[in-house]
C-alpha cells in the first residue's frame, strides 16, 4: 500500500509497504538539480551533494561511512538535471539509524574549509574523468549545443572554471536557499509501516523551518540541430551521438514513445542493434535512449564505430528513423517491445530501491502515483498506429543534431544526411 503525508513544515513523505522483504530503501529527494543553477554556479548542486558526505556538526566523514558500514547498509547520492537524491538501503531493523544519518547529512553539514578544498579537487578529477570517457563526453557535447546557452544543456558536474570559482560562502548560501522542506520529498519502500516511518521522519526532519515551495518559471528550452566535434587522436573508435527533440515526461503518448524507443534501439533485438552490429558489424555498441524532463525531452542514438564507417552508420540510423515514420513497426516488433517493457517493470518492482525511486519520480513529475497495473495496461494497449504516429511527429521534417568524439578529422559528414 502506498501512503502520502505532508508534514506541518511542508515536507512530503511517501511510503510503500512490501511485507515480504527484509530491506527498506529510503531516499531524501530535493526538487533542485543542475538546470536550476545560474551559469556562474554551474555544478554547485553536484558539489554540495559531495560535501554533505564530508562531515556534519557531530560526525566526521569517516564516522558517516562507519555508521552505515556497521549496520551492513548502503548509502549514496546523485544529482540530475531536475533533482538531487540522497539514499540508503538497510535491513528493516536499522531504519531508525538510516533516517537519523540521512537527516544529519541533509540538515547539518559542516562545510569544513579543509574538507571543502579536498572535495573540490575530487570534483575536478571527476570532470577530468569525463574528458577521458568519450561516451560521457559526447553526451555533454551534444546537450551543450542542443540547448545553446541554457541551463538544461550545461554539464551536471559543472566545469573546471565554475567549480574552482565557488567560494564557501556561495556554497553555504545556495544550500540554505535550496534545502527547504517545501522542496524536499522523502520516499521509503520495503518492510515498513507508514506510521512508524512517519514518526521517525517527523522527529528527524520536523525541525526544518517551514518555507514556501519554490515556484520558479522554467521557459521551454530552445533547441538547435548543430554538429559538434571533439578531436581525440588517441581514440581508435569514433563515438557518435545523434539527437532529436522529443517530448516531456508527462507527454500523453509516452507509452507509445517507450515502445518506439525499445523497437528502435532499446534491446539486443532492436532495429539498430541488428542492422548496425549483427548484420554489418559496424559497431560494438549501438543503442537509443530517452531523456525526458518536465517541459522537454531528447531522443538519442549512440554508436561507437570506426571513423571510416561513420557515414554508413549515420545513414543506417536515418534509414531506420524514416522507416518507422513511414511504415510503423511490424506486429512482432510491437509484441516484443511490449513484453520487454512489462518484464522490465515487473522485475524492477522486486527491488525496494526501484520502488522507492518510482515513488519519488512519479510524485515529482505527475503529482500522483501510477500503479503498476495501470502502467502494464497502458503498455499493452499501445498500437502500431500509435507508435507510427509518434514516430512521424519525431522524425518527419526534422534535422538531427550530431556530436562526435575521436579522430573526427577522418570523418566525412554531409549535413544533408542528417535531414529527415
Amino acid at each position: 500500500m502506498i501512503r502520502k503525508e505532508r508534514l506541518a513544515n511542508g515536507l512530503t513523505l511517501l511510503t510503500e509497504s512490501m511485507p515480504d522483504v527484509r530491506s527498506v530503501a529510503i531516499g531524501v529527494w530535493l526538487s533542485r538539480g543542475s538546470r536550476h543553477e545560474p551559469a556562474r554556479l554551474n555544478g554547485i548542486s553536484h558539489f554540495i551533494e559531495h560535501l554533505l558526505f564530508k562531515g556534519t556538526e557531530t560526525r566526521s566523514a569517516k564516522a558517516i561511512a562507519l555508521a552505515m558500514d556497521s549496520i551492513g547498509g548502503q548509502m549514496d547520492a546523485f544529482t540530475s538535471k531536475e533533482y538531487t537524491c540522497f539514499y540508503a538501503k538497510v535491513l528493516d531493523t536499522h531504519v531508525p539509524d538510516a533516517v537519523d544519518l540521512l537527516s544529519d547529512i541533509v540538515q547539518r553539514p559542516a562545510f569544513d574549509p579543509t574538507e571543502l578544498e579536498r572535495e573540490r579537487q575530487v570534483v575536478l578529477e571527476e570532470i577530468r574523468m569525463v574528458e577521458d570517457s568519450p561516451d560521457e563526453l559526447v553526451y555533454d557535447l551534444l546537450t551543450d549545443h542542443f540547448y545553446p546557452g541554457q541551463a538544461l544543456g550545461r554539464p551536471i558536474q559543472g566545469t573546471a572554471e565554475t567549480v574552482r570559482g565557488m567560494s564557501r560562502g556561495q556554497l553555504l548560501d545556495y544550500f540554505r536557499e535550496a534545502y527547504r522542506p517545501g522542496d524536499i520529498l522523502i520516499a521509503a519502500a520495503g518492510n515498513l509501516s507508514h506510521g512508524g516511518m512517519a514518526r521517525l521522519v517527523r522527529r528527524a526532519f520536523g525541525g526544518l523551518e517551514r518555507g514556501p515551495r519554490r515556484r520558479e518559471r522554467q521557459s521551454v528550452p530552445r533547441t538547435r540541430a548543430a554538429i559538434v566535434t571533439r578531436r581525440k587522436r588517441e581514440l581508435e573508435q569514433l563515438h557518435l551521438l545523434l539527437g532529436l527533440g522529443a517530448f516531456p515526461e508527462g507527454f500523453p503518448g509516452r507509452y507509445a514513445l517507450y515502445v518506439l524507443n525499445t523497437i528502435l534501439g532499446g534491446t539486443m533485438s532492436s532495429r539498430l542493434f541488428q542492422t548496425i552490429r549483427e548484420e554489418r558489424g559496424l559497431a560494438y555498441s549501438v543503442y537509443s535512449g530517452l531523456n525526458t524532463f518536465l517541459d522537454s525531452g531528447l531522443l538519442t542514438v549512440y554508436a561507437a564505430t570506426s571513423p571510416k564507417a561513420a557515414t554508413q552508420v549515420i545513414r543506417l540510423v536515418v534509414q531506420e528513423l524514416r522507416s518507422l515514420a513511414e511504415a510503423g513497426p511490424k506486429p512482432e516488433e510491437l509484441t516484443m517491445a511490449q513484453e520487454h517493457l512489462k518484464g522490465s517493470l515487473m522485475l524492477a518492482l522486486e527491488s525496494t530501491s526501484s520502488r522507492m525511486s518510482q515513488l519519488a519520480r512519479q510524485e515529482i513529475y505527475f503529482g500522483r502515483q501510477i500503479t503498476s497495473k495501470e502502467t502494464l495496461d497502458r503498455v499493452s494497449r499501445v498500437t502500431r498506429r500509435q507508435v507510427q504516429a509518434v514516430a512521424r511527429r519525431l522524425f518527419r521534417g526534422r534535422r538531427i543534431a550530431l556530436a562526435a568524439v575521436g579522430q573526427v578529422d577522418r570523418m566525412r559528414i554531409d549535413r544533408r544526411a542528417l535531414a529527415l
